[in-house]
């Protein structure tokens, strides 16, 4: 998780107060990068980044990528940007899909109409998604892999950043990695399924509500797996517009995922209540039932990843559970 080809180059993480984001300032800081975060704090928190507040090499700025103000003040005199503010719920997209487009898309754009006339920026990379591909007919699935057909507004707002990323980068003279992610875990996760189902045994150890019909696989990685990969790619950029399946090379299903979880909260008799979902078992409108990224672009760089999804899962949980941040 070596970034030391950004050893003293001023650094921009958007979202860097969120959980993948400060994962990812923790190794630029320990690679000796200088680090700018520009986070809201509508999903992260300061605690996520309180060992670095302080330091000569980093700065932080509550602020939003919709202010120009904020966003003028961020970019300014960066090199590199890893773009990843948004806002990571896909259940989001059936109730308020305009979320999606201000906070994703619009977001987006306004970054890199700022970055049109910039003097510094050499690259940019942006933290994309599964959920671009929607329901892929081929899994494990290639970056090559079309035409995509998101079926949630959260992967079409993602598709349309990817879109835009690559105009702008062809456009305006800088470098762009789109970084396509199965589901990041591990410490400091708020969403997603494992803090879901904390949550809920928390409140009634003795029932567990599952969305959809318990026999939706997807892919899961450890955060660490992530920022590994992420600093190989780094070094390993050659054309204008790259792009990465970043993923585990198996999956898990949601019945597994709750087992995984009873065992880590030492419960016992834990009655599973399924609510069918939608549209053949799905857990709501949008949600890609079964997702495998092919990561074998990624891997002839040298990559692996040390944690299958199962055991990314119950790492994950133990850490959730012990740290009480749940």
């Amino acid at each position: 998780m070596n970034f030391e080809n950004l050893r003293d180059r001023l650094v921009l993480v958007t979202g860097g107060a969120g959980f993948i984001g400060s994962h990812l300032v923790d190794a630029l800081m320990i690679s000796g990068a200088r680090v700018r975060v520009i986070d809201n704090l509508s999903g992260g928190t300061l605690d996520n980044i309180k060992r670095w507040i302080g330091e000569d090499a980093f700065e932080f700025i509550k602020g939003d990528l919709l202010n120009d103000r904020d966003l003028e003040r961020a970019i300014n005199g960066c090199e590199v940007i890893f773009h990843l503010a948004a806002n990571p719920e896909v259940k989001l997209g059936f109730s308020a899909p305009h979320i999606h487009f201000e906070q994703n898309i619009v977001a987006t754009y306004r970054l890199l109409e700022r970055l049109r006339n910039s003097e510094t920026l050499d690259l940019l990379i942006f933290t994309s998604s599964s959920t671009v591909y929607g329901d892929a007919e081929e899994i494990p699935t290639k970056e090559d892999y079309g035409p995509l057909k998101p079926i949630s507004v959260y992967g079409a707002a993602k598709l349309a950043s990817e879109a835009l990323i690559s105009s702008f980068a062809h456009n305006f003279g800088f470098q762009a990695v789109i970084c396509r992610l199965a589901n990041i875990v591990g410490p400091r996760s708020r969403h997603g399924v494992i803090y879901d189902f904390i949550m809920k045994l928390r409140k009634n150890p003795r029932e567990l509500e599952i969305l959809g019909d318990g026999t939706q696989r997807k892919s899961y990685l450890y955060v660490d797996d992530f920022i590994s990969a992420l600093s190989l790619i780094m070094k390993n950029i050659s054309s204008r517009v790259e792009v990465f399946n970043v993923g585990s090379e198996d999956w898990v299903d949601v019945k597994r995922i709750a087992k995984i979880i009873v065992e880590e909260m030492n419960l016992g008799d834990v009655v599973f209540r399924f609510t069918g979902g939608v549209d053949g078992g799905r857990g709501w409108r949008g949600d890609v039932k079964y997702m495998l990224l092919s990561v074998e672009k990624l891997k002839t760089l040298g990559w692996k990843p040390r944690f299958n999804s199962a055991e990314a899962v119950r790492k994950t949980a133990r850490e959730l559970i012990r740290e009480c941040i749940c």
